[in-house]
């Protein structure tokens, strides 16, 4: 990717080398559904739906020292999807409010709950934060193969896409069908928000490489290789040595590359109408 010298964002949250900030420990079965759940999109209200929610205690605001490479990287495609999304929602009457982007070491309180390295990057609507621990960033490269600074872009840009669903109030809807619908109906709603999360990582793409050219020759093959990486079948395979469908909660590798390349190719958010689409 093409940064240059770009902005960083004001908006991030630095709580990295105090290990655990406060907090209720997890028992030994949440943690292992959280590590069966270790990809992108994990929202740790639902992962840790037994706990009730916490405020984070204070800690440190600040950005990213100036040696810090990896947290300096984040922090300016954070500043991206800002520019990107504070456009396209002033376009259509509406006012985009930045999310946080917190950085963590280990295990970190937040409003859904006490949030886990272990399980992956996720977005907590309870306080429209994402968080993340860069430490994920070597197992996407070693453990699922898909290196590259577009595929770690494409991991912000995701989370970033559910804190637009929230603001669009399409999380809440979600949410409370949900809580009406069986197991097999609450997951195939939960696959449907992934699949627009994945969207709206391909409409910020779209628009980021239109405006300020960011992308170079690879970088959407980074973004597809993440995204087949995480899908619902190619990990529960890789865990268990077969597929469930009607557990899936993300979607398909196949899904999950389709749909961020429907966003990137349209541009459109009404183009990732996941919800109303004759096919996933």
């Amino acid at each position: 990717m093409r940064f240059g010298q770009g902005r960083e964002s004001s908006n991030v949250e630095d709580r990295r080398g105090g290990g655990s900030i406060g907090g209720r420990s997890i028992g030994i079965g949440t943690l292992v559904i959280a590590l069966v759940a270790m990809y992108f999109g994990v929202d740790p209200s639902v992962v840790l739906n037994g706990l009730a929610p916490e405020q984070p205690a204070a800690v440190r605001q600040a950005a990213p020292p100036a040696d810090d490479e990896m947290a300096r990287f984040v922090s300016m495609v954070l500043a991206d999807t800002e520019d990107t999304w504070q456009a396209l929602f002033q376009k259509s009457g509406k006012v985009y409010r930045d999310p946080k982007l917190v950085l963590y070491t280990g295990t970190t309180p937040t409003a859904c709950g006490t949030g886990q390295a272990a399980m992956g990057p996720f977005y907590c609507p309870g306080d429209q934060k994402v968080y993340i621990d860069l430490a994920f960033y070597q197992d996407l490269k070693d453990r699922f193969h898909a290196p590259g600074d577009f595929a770690q872009a494409y991991v912000i840009a995701h989370e970033v896409g559910h804190h637009v669903q929230n603001l669009l109030g399409i999380s809440d809807k979600v949410q409370q069908a949900r809580q009406r619908a069986g197991k097999a109906e609450a997951n195939r709603l939960s696959v449907k928000l992934e699949l627009q999360a994945d969207c709206l990582a391909g409409v910020w793409a779209f628009h980021a490489d239109q405006a300020r050219h960011v992308l170079e020759a690879g970088d959407v093959e980074e973004a597809m290789t993440a995204a087949s990486a995480i899908g619902d079948d190619r990990l529960q395979k890789q865990a268990q040595g077969y597929a469930v469908p009607d557990s899936f909660t993300h979607g398909s590798s196949e899904q999950r590359m389709r749909w961020f390349r429907r966003g990137m190719d349209q541009g459109r958010v009404s183009g990732c109408d996941t919800f109303s689409a004759a096919r996933l």
